[in-house]
């Protein structure tokens, strides 16, 4: 009996050892488990601040939109003095390109560009001609007592002012590096762009005429009565 007793609490007591060795075992696996956790977790977080904060470089040109996009906001009702500006830059760009005797491809390119802008100008939003065939779609008024519809262009003043005063800002800095500098035969350009715009402007005035649009608005006409003559009639 007492044998029996001692046989059995040395078995208990090998077992207990060899639990308690595997605790001591996984204990350490966990641990670096959970460490591992803790340093994804904690680089999750680092990463986070990282990208959730913008950087120096995106705040300063978010900065510096912000400020381009105030003066061109305080630009806007002063059309005038924006042109103005527009002008001041061309003939600073001619100067330039004149004394420099280069850069004449460049030149050419700005006039094909403001050429194109110029037209979708002076051209309607929607095209007349794609409005034969269909009655739906508000059309320009053909007749002088149909109703008052003021011209909408398929280019506003303010984006064709804007884009203008960037091509010329974009062929000056160009003007800066000699690898636009293509040599080329000035006058064949100049000759070439003279007979492209009027071609473009003859087929531009055949469109106004043909569906009798101006491409300026100067205000809703106003219709007078009988004016008074001041006589007197006896009754």
């Amino acid at each position: 009996m007492w044998r029996f007793t001692c046989e059995q609490i040395a078995v208990e007591a090998l077992t207990c050892s060899h639990s308690g060795e595997l605790l001591h075992e996984s204990e350490p696996e966990r641990s670096d488990t959970e460490a591992a956790a803790g340093r994804m977790s904690e680089g999750d977080s680092a990463g986070e601040s990282i990208h959730g904060k913008p950087s120096a470089i995106s705040r300063f040109f978010t900065g510096l939109g912000q400020v381009y996009q105030s003066w061109l906001d305080k630009l806007t009702p002063y059309a005038a003095v924006r042109w103005g500006i527009t002008v001041f830059l061309a003939a600073i760009y001619m100067i330039r390109v004149y004394l420099l005797q280069g850069w004449y491809i460049v030149t050419y390119a700005l006039g094909i560009y403001h050429l194109n802008l110029f037209i979708a100008f002076l051209s309607p939003k929607v095209d007349p001609s794609l409005l034969d065939d269909s009655d739906e779609g508000p059309a320009l008024p053909t007749k002088q007592n149909e109703e008052f519809r003021p011209f909408i262009r398929r280019l506003p003043e303010f984006k064709f002012w804007h884009s203008a005063t960037k091509g010329i800002v974009i062929a000056m800095i160009c003007t800066f590096f000699d690898a636009f500098n293509v040599p080329v035969f000035w006058p064949i350009l100049v000759m070439y762009f003279i007979m492209l715009f009027c071609i473009t402007m003859k087929r531009q005035i055949k469109h106004m005429i043909k569906y009798r649009y101006i491409p300026f608005t100067h205000g809703k006409r106003i219709y007078r009565g009988k004016e008074d003559t001041g006589k007197t009639f006896a009754s």
